[in-house]
């Protein structure tokens, strides 16, 4: 996991094959703003060379926080450290908590069924009017499909979407219930389970895990884990959870200044963005991320994974009663 405090950006225009094209690379550091620069001038020297040697090259590269920036480190602004952890700002202004090996997951409890309840209905009424219309020519009549098919989807798409919920449970009783089936396979496992407004956050505590194993992606697909919460995983090398509310559910509705919020940003425009930050963390004391629910297993928590727990139920406020957001 690599999460620089600097960050730098170099161009060039160059000719090649009778085209004239500008070419842009990123660097970074720890160290130093000069070093990010140096490395941004080390990763476009090699980026040219590609390009002159016949390789196909991106020109230039995404500039967003972590999502879809593969290859790069997570570019937001760094808000503390903690050992190898790190607290960082995210492109909407909450906070998250970084870690290279305590597995987080989050599983959003969204319907998969969605309007296919409703899809099928319509098509088993269609065949049917179709197959009584065949035999009565007087009964075709776009005017009386349509009425009828009103009726019946709404009537019958409607029990059956009843229907399949209450054999499924709501999407968050079916999401909980693949949670369940995933701690019962992994019994020697220790999971802590947090309600979030979408769902349920599992932070995994018996033992710290690579982000690229095979039994963590294993892991993921059991519980339905957010797919792009998954790659970015495997992208960035770590695991992650948020903190603080997201700004509209807290009645934020004006964006994180300056937009977009990627890091970092100009001296100039810096004042807009505390005073952005300044506003959000007044109003978002009043929430919580999430809440602890229970612990799935009995195993005891490692070291490393009990100074995360520490730093994210107190920052998260998930022991608190305070309304999730």
């Amino acid at each position: 996991m690599i999460v620089p405090t600097y960050w730098a950006e170099a161009k060039r225009t160059i000719k090649h094959e009778k085209r004239q094209m500008t070419l842009r690379r990123f660097g970074w550091s720890d160290e130093s703003q000069e070093a990010a620069e140096k490395h941004a001038d080390k990763r476009l020297e090699e980026a040219v060379e590609r390009v002159v040697g016949g390789v196909p090259t991106l020109l230039a590269e995404p500039k967003v926080p972590y999502n879809g920036a593969d290859g790069l480190p997570i570019r937001e602004e760094i808000v503390s450290r903690h050992g190898d952890a790190v607290i960082t700002r995210n492109a909407y202004g909450a906070l998250c908590l970084n870690t290279p090996d305590v597995l987080f997951a989050d599983v959003d409890a969204e319907s998969s069924e969605g309007c296919s309840p409703y899809f099928y209905t319509l098509l088993i009424y269609s065949i049917g009017y179709a197959a009584v219309t065949w035999q009565f020519d007087e009964g075709r009549s776009i005017f009386l499909y349509l009425l009828g098919a009103i009726f019946f989807v709404t009537v019958f798409g409607s029990l059956w979407h009843w229907a399949i919920d209450r054999i499924q449970g709501s999407p968050k009783q079916a999401a909980l219930k693949r949670i369940e089936r995933a701690a019962a396979q992994h019994r020697g496992w220790s999971m802590r389970l947090y309600e979030t407004p979408r769902g349920w956050r599992i932070l995994v505590s018996h033992d710290t895990f690579d982000p690229r194993s095979d039994e963590v992606r294993a892991f993921f697909q059991s519980i339905g884990a957010d797919p792009i919460y998954v790659r970015m995983c495997f992208n960035q090398n770590c695991f992650r959870a948020r903190l603080s509310p997201k700004p509209w559910r807290i009645g934020i509705d004006d964006h994180l200044k300056p937009r977009p919020g990627v890091w970092p940003v100009s001296a100039e425009r810096l004042p807009d963005r505390m005073r952005w930050v300044n506003d959000y963390q007044q109003k978002s004391k009043g929430y919580a991320s999430c809440r602890y629910v229970t612990t799935l297993g009995n195993a005891v928590p490692c070291s490393t994974a009990r100074e995360i727990i520490r730093l994210h139920d107190e920052m998260s406020s998930a022991m608190s009663e305070k309304s999730i957001a």
